[in-house]
């Protein structure tokens, strides 16, 4: 079911599409900002100055180029006048074919080196700020990356990212636009005055044209954009959710929000087109204008003798180029505008502060640490204000394995989080092998604390790669070793490609339990002194668990260790248990102790532990020939 801000979203037939929707998020910024930004233009400057050379040289090509233009309507209009009317000078007309020749061979080399300079540059620019850009999401810290969603993200990484690449590319081809207009106006009112402004009188009317286009415009694009997105998201909302989609028979009902977003984004984006396009007719009526102006009354000049006949073809020429420009900066300035807006968005990338860094003096834990974890008085809260661990001491001894347990909310999964350093604390402090986290390098801790997390994440590629992921290093005998240590290896070797076997988006094509093995063989692999267990276990059936007990004992030989579990099994093999409550520590000890004690954890025993895992195997068995006979 489609949450609140969805259905406050969703759009039906008859109703005016939705005013600004990302997905489930409000547009923050608007699609058209500033047409000039100095400050964002400063920032792009820092990717493109490495590459200014070839810059410089695409604009001097580009200069070359509208220089050409600019002398090719006078070379023919020279021509005509001095070899080819009333049978004129023929080596005049044999050095303007070879001057118009020259400049056609410039026009073609200035344009391809450019063309190849200006594409060279841009995509090396992208390719620098999408490596930053990925680099500095790889750096901040987990609570920015909980509050924002992926899909916006990747918006600017590929669609922001994107625009750049458009306003770079245009960038400098408008550098000759602008050259190129004011050089056929400099060289009309040059060949004639009168005739050069009798041309241009439309221009005014041009200009009033886009003054009542340009807003209209802008908003039918930015229409198309918003409902762009919002068709988007639908089609990924529905693609990611499509086991759901099909298990609740819904498929007809999300076509039909789809269909209808798609509609209303078709409307828009017709209506964003036809103002795109209603420009061309526009210019090339006013170009037709103008060329029946030079037609008529400069004909009328070459009648009385007050007019070259050369120079009617001259500004002919200039005339039909004259508007081309225009019409190429009208839309550059749009582009120019969506990229100020994607430059901005993409600085803020960029600026993100990363609030978990190593510090200038950071120690390196090495592999002979003692592994010890401890915790003292720590307070931890993903809003300051409300905190999820309050307090919280205990120590987990080298090579000990600790159990943490309690209620829903209690604050266990944020306990092994700060292990790693995933976030701050507040107050307090965390230990690890004698060091407070904060004071050793994340590379090393990373490399000493090993997560096995309830729904394994796999990568694209093979079952070899994604099992040494954490270190490369590893061979596949260190591999194979492992997956048979945690039992994997069967499963692995009944594959058709083996430990070759390519998986599919998060390892789709095999089995949660299949998954999850694999997870155990890589922290296996991994050797690192610490082992941290988040609720593992939690998603897989009794059968493989028992596999995995018998591994974990192998796994945790030698190690600390950090379990959290719902499974008596998993408990029960535990040192040591610490309950926690309302982010509180409120009981200690083992097994026995703890049901001995008759608190919290006797209590959560009685409810939801005692399972499965505890009647007795024959008993089991006895269950199942009954329920098999019947």
């Amino acid at each position: 079911m489609a949450n609140d801000e969805e259905r406050e979203t969703a759009t039906y037939p008859g109703q005016r599409p939705p005013h600004a929707s990302v997905g489930s998020h409000r547009i923050e910024e608007e699609v058209f900002g500033n047409a000039y930004d100095p400050q964002t233009v400063r920032r792009i400057w820092a990717y493109v100055r490495p590459y200014r050379r070839k810059i410089y040289l695409s604009v001097a090509a580009v200069l070359i180029f509208t220089a050409t233009q600019l002398a090719i309507p006078l070379i023919i209009g020279r021509a005509i006048d001095t070899g080819m009317v009333a049978g004129g000078d023929m080596q005049a007309l044999v050095g303007a074919v070879i001057a118009f020749a020259i400049a056609v061979l410039l026009n073609f080399g200035a344009s391809y080196v450019q063309e190849t300079q200006v594409g060279e540059v841009a995509e090396n620019v992208l390719f620098d700020m999408r490596r930053a850009m990925f680099a500095q999401l790889q750096r901040v810290s987990l609570s920015f990356m909980d509050k924002t969603e992926v899909g916006r993200l990747m918006s600017r990484l590929q669609g922001d990212v994107n625009s750049m690449q458009e306003f770079l590319e245009t960038s400098v081809i408008s550098v000759g636009d602008i050259v190129l207009l004011v050089g056929i106006v400099v060289v009309l009112l040059s060949l004639d005055p009168g005739l050069g402004l009798l041309t241009m009188v439309t221009m005014p009317i041009l200009f009033v044209v886009r003054i009542f286009w340009l807003p209209r415009a802008k908003r039918a694009f930015w229409a198309a954009h918003e409902t762009n997105s919002l068709t988007a998201g639908a089609m990924a909302e529905g693609i990611n959710g499509v086991r759901t989609v099909q298990n609740l028979d819904r498929q007809q009902v999300n076509f039909d929000l789809y269909d209808d977003k798609a509609y209303h984004n078709l409307e828009n984006q017709l209506t964003g087109s036809k103002y795109a396009q209603v420009m061309v007719p526009i210019v090339d009526t006013l170009t037709g204008i103008s060329m029946a102006t030079v037609v008529i009354v400069g004909g009328n000049m070459v009648l009385n003798g007050t007019l070259q006949v050369g120079v009617i073809v001259t500004f002919l020429f200039y005339i039909q180029r004259f508007f081309d420009p225009i019409r190429s900066l009208t839309m550059q300035y749009s582009i120019m505008q969506r990229a100020m807006t994607s430059g901005r968005r993409i600085t803020e990338v960029l600026d993100l502060p990363v609030t978990i860094a190593d510090k200038p003096n950071a120690v390196t834990l090495t592999s002979d640490m003692d592994g010890s974890v401890e915790f003292r008085n720590v307070v931890f809260g993903y809003d300051p204000k409300r905190p999820v661990l309050k307090n919280v001491s205990f120590k987990v001894n080298p090579g000990e394995t600790v159990a943490l347990v309690g209620p829903t909310g209690s604050g266990k999964t944020s306990a092994m989080a700060l292990v790693h350093r995933f976030y701050e604390v507040q107050e307090g402090a965390v230990i690890v092998g004698g060091h407070d986290v904060r004071d050793v390098t994340q590379d090393s801790l990373g490399a000493e604390v090993a997560m096995v997390l309830q729904e394994p994440f796999l990568f694209t590629g093979t079952i070899f790669e994604n099992i040494r992921y954490n270190k490369a290093g590893a061979t596949l005998d260190d591999v194979v070793t492992a997956s048979k240590a945690v039992g994997a290896h069967e499963f692995v070797e009944r594959l058709p490609e083996g430990y070759n076997t390519v998986l599919e988006q998060r390892g789709s094509n095999l089995s949660l339990g299949q998954r999850q093995l694999l997870s155990f063989a890589r922290a296996l692999v991994a050797d690192a002194k610490i082992l941290v267990l988040d609720e593992a276990t939690a998603n897989i059936d009794s059968y493989t668990e028992r596999q995995i007990q018998k591994a974990l004992e192998i796994l945790l030989r030698g190690r600390t260790g950090m379990v959290i579990a719902h499974r008596l099994a998993t408990i029960r093999g535990a040192d040591r248990i610490i309950v926690l409550q309302n982010g509180e520590k409120i009981e200690e000890g083992n097994h026995d102790q703890l049901m001995e004690l008759g608190g919290l954890y006797s209590r959560l025993y009685n409810m939801n532990y005692a399972s499965f895992d505890d009647i007795p195997d024959d008993l089991v068995a006895q269950a199942n020939a009954k329920a098999s006979s019947t």
